[in-house]
C-alpha cells in the first residue's frame, strides 16, 4: 500500500510574529496519525501572494495532499483565496452557496462588502461547511483551505477527514529511560540502521532526579514494533532503567 502523506501550510503574518501561538498543526498531525495519514511537512509563510503560491504549488506536487490555515477571514491580509485560484489559474468570485451560508449566522443587512470576501471562492472549488462560524472553506484538487481560527479549523478538519484516502495506522511503543541521551545515541543509531522499516525517536528530558531520554518506536507491523522494543529494552538495560510502555 502506497503511504498517504500530507503537508500543513500555516499563513499568517501574526504566526510569524509570535503574537499567533499555533495551535491548528499537532491537531491536524494527531487527526492524521490516527487514521494512516503521514503528515510530513509543515511550513509557516507569511501573508505575501509570492510565498503562499509559491509553497502551495511546491506542496501539492510532493504530499497526497495539503491542508492550508489561515487567511480565508473578511480583511484586507486575508489573501489565501485568492493565491490558490492563481496557483491552479483559475478565476475566483463570489459563490451563491457560500453566500448562503453566511446567511445562516449574518442578518442580510450586516453582510457587507468585507464580509462578502469570505464568500470569494475559487472556481471548480468544493465548499468546506464548518458548524461555528458557518464561513466555509475549499477544496480544490488535493488542497484543502481551512480558516486558522483553531474552533473553526477542527470543524471544518471533520469534514476533511471524510473525503480523505485513509492509510495504514502506525503501531506506536513509548520506552522511558533514566539515561543520557549521548549514552544511547549510537546503540540506537546502529539499531536504526539495521531497522529501516521502523522509526526511532529519541526525545531527552530533566527532572530534579536528572536526565533522561524517552524513545519513541513506530511500526506498519505490529511484530516488527515488539521485537524492535524488546532489542532496544535489552541492549540499554545494562547501562540504567529502562521501561516499555504499551503498543498502541
Amino acid at each position: 500500500m502506497k503511504d498517504i502523506t500530507a503537508a500543513v501550510l500555516v499563513i499568517g503574518d501574526e504566526i510569524l510574529s509570535g503574537r499567533t501561538k499555533d495551535k491548528n498543526i499537532g491537531y491536524i498531525a494527531e487527526c492524521f496519525s490516527n487514521i494512516g495519514v503521514y503528515c510530513k511537512e509543515v511550513r509557516i509563510v507569511p501573508d505575501q501572494e509570492e510565498k503562499i503560491i509559491g509553497a502551495l504549488n511546491e506542496l501539492r506536487n510532493e504530499y497526497t495532499y495539503v491542508m492550508t490555515t489561515g487567511g480565508i477571514g473578511p480583511t484586507h491580509d486575508d489573501i489565501t483565496a485568492d493565491c490558490v485560484a492563481k496557483a491552479f489559474g483559475v478565476g475566483i468570485s463570489e459563490n451563491n452557496d457560500a453566500i448562503n451560508m453566511l446567511l445562516e449566522r449574518i442578518p442580510l443587512e450586516d453582510l457587507n462588502e468585507s464580509r462578502r470576501r469570505m464568500a470569494r471562492i475559487p472556481h471548480g472549488a468544493t465548499l468546506i461547511e464548518n458548524n461555528v462560524s458557518k464561513a466555509p472553506g475549499f477544496q480544490i484538487e488535493n488542497v484543502f483551505v481551512m480558516a486558522g481560527v483553531p474552533a473553526v479549523m477542527q470543524a471544518m478538519l471533520d469534514v476533511v477527514i471524510t473525503r480523505i484516502d485513509k492509510g495504514q495506522k502506525l503501531f506506536t511503543c513509548n520506552i522511558s529511560t533514566n539515561i543520557k541521551e549521548g549514552d544511547i545515541a549510537d546503540i540506537l543509531r546502529d539499531i536504526q540502521k539495521n531497522n529501516p522499516s521502523v522509526m526511532i525517536g529519541s526525545y531527552p528530558y530533566y527532572t530534579d532526579e536528572g536526565y533522561g531520554a524517552n524513545i519513541v518506536c513506530r511500526a506498519k507491523k505490529l511484530d516488527e514494533l515488539k521485537n524492535i522494543a524488546s532489542m532496544i529494552e535489552s541492549s540499554l538495560s545494562v547501562i540504567g532503567n529502562v521501561e516499555v510502555g504499551d503498543f498502541e
